[in-house]
C-alpha cells in the first residue's frame, strides 16, 4: 500500500524483516508466502507439533525464507533467535488453536497461548522490534446477543480457556504498546478456511472436515442443530491482512476483526460444498449434542480493518470453497462454470 504509515519492502540489515511464529501451520505458511512475495526476508519459527513442513513447500530453497525449529515456550531459544535476527516485525501466530482442546487441557492452553505469547512479546521488546502482530480470535466475544461483533462496542465474555487467553494477550500487547512505543496490532480471526487446513485433525476447521467427508462419501457430523452461524474468511485474504499489519508503522495499539461481515449457517455450508461437485450429492448428516464452549452465532464487522489498513476480503465463500476443493486434488469433482 502506498501510504506513509506502511513499510514497503524496507530491509533490515541485521537479519529478518519479519519473524513468523507458527510458520509451518495452516495460516502461518500462507502468511510467510505473502510476506516473501512482497520482497521481505522472513524467518519462521515452529516446533512442528501441529505445523507441517510440506505446508512450506512453495518456499523451499527460497533465498528470502528460512525455518527454525523451536518452541515458543523455550525462552532462551526464543531470546537468542530475536538477538540473532533483530526482526523489524513479528507475526505471532503460534498457538493451541482449538476451543475443545483448551477445555480438555487448560494447562496446555495457558502454557502456549498465554505464557508462550509473553515470552515472544518480551523477546521482541528486548530486541527492539518495532512492530508486533498477534493472532487473536473472535472467541474473545463469547456468545453475545449482538447481531454483529464490533471491536469496541461488543462485550467480551469468552466462554472457553482459549478465548480467555487470547483476550489476556490482547491486554498484554496493549500495555507493551503504551509503555514501550511499539506498533501493536491484534487481529481477531473469525472462521478461517482454505488450502492446507488438515481435515484429519479433530480440531480442524469445519469446512476442511466437511469437504474431506464429502469427497470420500462419508457421512457428516454436525454438532447441534446446524443453524449456528459463522463468518468464514479465506486464508489468503487473512494472509494479506497479517502482512499489511506487519508493515504498519504507526505506534500504539489497535485491535481489528479479520472477517467478511457475512454469516453462513453450518447446514448452508454443507449444501454449498455438496453443490460444488459434478455429481448431485445428497450428503448424509448426523447430529450430535453441541460441544461445550462453542458459540451459537458469530459474525464480525470488518469495517475497522478497512478503515485502519485499507484491507477488505476479496474472496467470496463460493470461490473460496472451489479453491479449497481443487487444492485437495479433487478439482475433477468440481462443477465447471
Amino acid at each position: 500500500m502506498a501510504d506513509k504509515n506502511f513499510a514497503a519492502g524496507e530491509k533490515n540489515s541485521k537479519g529478518a524483516d519479519v519473524l513468523v511464529t507458527g510458520a509451518a501451520g495452516f495460516i502461518g505458511s500462507h502468511v510467510c508466502e505473502e510476506l516473501v512475495k512482497r520482497g521481505l526476508r522472513v524467518v519462521g519459527l515452529d516446533d512442528l507439533s501441529s505445523g507441517r513442513l510440506d505446508n512450506l513447500a512453495p518456499l523451499a530453497d527460497h533465498p528470502c525464507f528460512r525455518l527454525v525449529e523451536g518452541d515458543i515456550c523455550d525462552a532462551t531459544a526464543v531470546d537468542q533467535l530475536f538477538q540473532d535476527e533483530h526482526p523489524a516485525a513479528v507475526a505471532h501466530l503460534a498457538a493451541l488453536v482449538s476451543v475443545p482442546r483448551s477445555i480438555d487441557d487448560p494447562d496446555e492452553n495457558f502454557r502456549l497461548n498465554l505464557a508462550g505469547s509473553q515470552i515472544v512479546l518480551e523477546a521482541a521488546r528486548i530486541a527492539g522490534t518495532q512492530r508486533f502482530v498477534f493472532a487473536s480470535s473472535a472467541a474473545v466475544y463469547g456468545d453475545t446477543r449482538a447481531p454483529t461483533h464490533t471491536e469496541e462496542e461488543s462485550s467480551k465474555h469468552p466462554l472457553s480457556p482459549y478465548g480467555a487467553a487470547k483476550l489476556a494477550v490482547e491486554h498484554l500487547l496493549c500495555a507493551h504498546a503504551h509503555c514501550f512505543g511499539m506498533s501493536a496490532t491484534a487481529l481477531r480471526f473469525f472462521n478461517v478456511y482454505g488450502p492446507r487446513q488438515d481435515p484429519s485433525s479433530p480440531y480442524s476447521g469445519v469446512i476442511s472436515i466437511f469437504a474431506d467427508r464429502l469427497a470420500s462419501g462419508a457421512p457428516i457430523t454436525v454438532f447441534g442443530d446446524g443453524e449456528q452461524t459463522r463468518d468464514f474468511v479465506f486464508v489468503q485474504d487473512v494472509a494479506r491482512g497479517v502482512a499489511d499489519a506487519a508493515q504498519f508503522q504507526e505506534t500504539g495499539f489497535r485491535v481489528v476483526n479479520c472477517c467478511t461481515g457475512r454469516a453462513s449457517s453450518v447446514l448452508d455450508l454443507v449444501q454449498g460444498l455438496a453443490q460444488s461437485y459434478h455429481d448431485e450429492v445428497e450428503p448424509q448428516v448426523f447430529h450430535q449434542a453441541p460441544r461445550a464452549g462453542e458459540i451459537r452465532h458469530s459474525l464480525g464487522d470488518p469495517s475497522g480493518f478497512a478503515r485502519v489498513f485499507g484491507w477488505t476480503p476479496a474472496t467470496s465463500l463460493a470461490d473460496g470453497l472451489r479453491e479449497l476443493l481443487a487444492s485437495g486434488g479433487r478439482g475433477g469433482m468440481l462443477k465447471q462454470g
